[in-house]
């Protein structure tokens, strides 16, 4: 089996390797996205659910969503990273977190899902300050 893609959750219980490209790659800004990760959207690569190959035990949450087709999100137990996503309206392919990917290179965001729904705080102006690196920052005391 050669690996094209691999990746782990945060602590390392649950592990999987993709043998065939990614069907697409998308950005969504949905309200279950947004909660999910806890930032204002996610982003996965959707493979075929057969090339894909997880070790380790997972945990679900399934909820009906808008289109009424039941979505299942496996997370790791104990860490609890997101680790794939699967909709009944495509059972044959499941997606993947880049997140959890231990290198994602070469793919590229092919398609934003739920842009209107994007919130104001994913938009950065021009003046933010970015640090390449953890800054050595810390909050004031009292």
């Amino acid at each position: 089996m050669k690996s094209i893609y691999s990746g782990k959750c945060l602590c390392g219980a649950v592990t999987y390797d993709v043998t065939g490209p990614p069907v697409v790659v998308a950005k969504c800004h949905c309200e279950e996205c947004r909660r999910l990760s806890g930032t204002g959207h996610t982003i996965g690569a959707m493979f075929l659910r057969n090339a894909v190959f997880l070790r380790g035990t997972l945990s679900e949450f399934k909820y009906v969503s808008g289109k009424e087709s039941e979505v299942t999100k496996a997370f790791c137990p104990q860490c609890g990273t997101p680790i794939y996503g699967a909709n009944t309206r495509s059972p044959e392919h499941m997606t993947l977190p880049l997140g959890s990917m231990d290198d994602a290179a070469g793919l590229e965001i092919q398609v934003v899902i739920f842009e209107r729904d994007k919130q104001h705080w994913e938009q950065l102006s021009d003046n933010v300050v970015a640090f390449e690196t953890q800054p050595d920052w810390k909050p004031a005391s009292e």
